[in-house]
């Protein structure tokens, strides 16, 4: 069945480059807007976000005089994007360091994350990391001013909505009413499936936004000649059309075929 979108790219390798510091062309693009008070970033899976909130974060803790990093992740396993790197060998002045204490995804006793997290706010440390629920958890036993001179990250920022019974938009909207907190908020895809909206129009309006569409990122990949999207009808199990749906003489994504194939089974993968 032929294919209903066909694109093919100019494999420029652009957006795999890196400059004198480092950085790839869409961490660059967000750096430049790392003096800015709430910024939204939205780029594709696969661009780099985590490596750019490095930077910037470190930006913010040596050159503009914040005192704290907090990273919220929707799942712990997430957390392992945020963990210690070496940046410096490849041109910035600083590495992003963590603290194994203070990587709250590492740790299933949700107690004593809340307590950590606490206890990280009166210490000299700089960086913590943690599930979206530890913060929220965090917040309800805090001021929001103990927030003051901080960063605080939200990746998969379209877990956040605008409704009121969403308890990290109410996060979001006290410590932007109620702190001088720095924000930088990150998804790939910034909408929600319940149509409710991520902020509503006068927060987002406090937000500058950086934006890397998918284009810019599979353009300047090296490799990668054409995407094809197409649709296969099938009865019965998805295993049993397999077979008609790859073309074995042709390179796929075998971990992303792998994971629709645990998730049919019911099983999971461990990477």
């Amino acid at each position: 069945m032929p294919n209903l979108v066909e694109v093919t790219y100019e494999q420029t390798g652009k957006s795999k480059m890196t400059n004198e510091l480092g950085m790839r062309e869409m961490q660059a693009k967000a750096y430049e807007q790392r003096d800015v008070k709430y910024l939204l970033l939205k780029a594709p899976p696969a661009s780099g976000k985590s490596r750019a909130l490095m930077f910037i974060a470190l930006d913010k803790l040596i050159n503009q005089n914040l005192k704290k990093v907090i990273v919220a992740v929707p799942e712990r396993s997430i957390g392992g994007s945020f963990s210690s790197t070496d940046l410096k060998s490849h041109g910035f002045f600083a590495d992003w360091q963590i603290s194994d204490r203070y990587n709250l995804c590492t740790t299933e006793d949700s107690k004593s994350k809340v307590k950590v997290f606490k206890e990280f706010l009166e210490s000299n440390e700089k960086i913590l990391i943690c599930t979206h629920a530890t913060l929220r958890f965090a917040f309800d036993e805090l001021d929001e001013s103990r927030f003051d001179d901080t960063l605080v990250v939200i990746d998969e920022f379209h877990h956040v909505s605008s409704d009121t019974d969403n308890r990290l938009g109410e996060v979001i909207r006290s410590l932007i009413e109620k702190s001088n907190c720095h924000i930088v908020a990150m998804t790939g895809s910034y909408f929600r499936g319940d149509c409710v909206p991520v902020l509503l129009p006068e927060d987002e309006a406090k937000f500058e936004k950086v934006t890397y569409n998918y284009y810019e990122q599979l353009n300047g990949y090296e490799y990668l000649k054409s995407l094809g999207i197409g649709y296969h009808f099938y009865q019965g199990r998805y295993l049993s059309a397999i077979d008609e749906i790859l073309d074995t003489d042709k390179k796929t994504n075998f971990m992303c075929l792998v994971q629709t194939l645990a998730n049919q089974q019911k099983i999971s993968i461990k990477r």
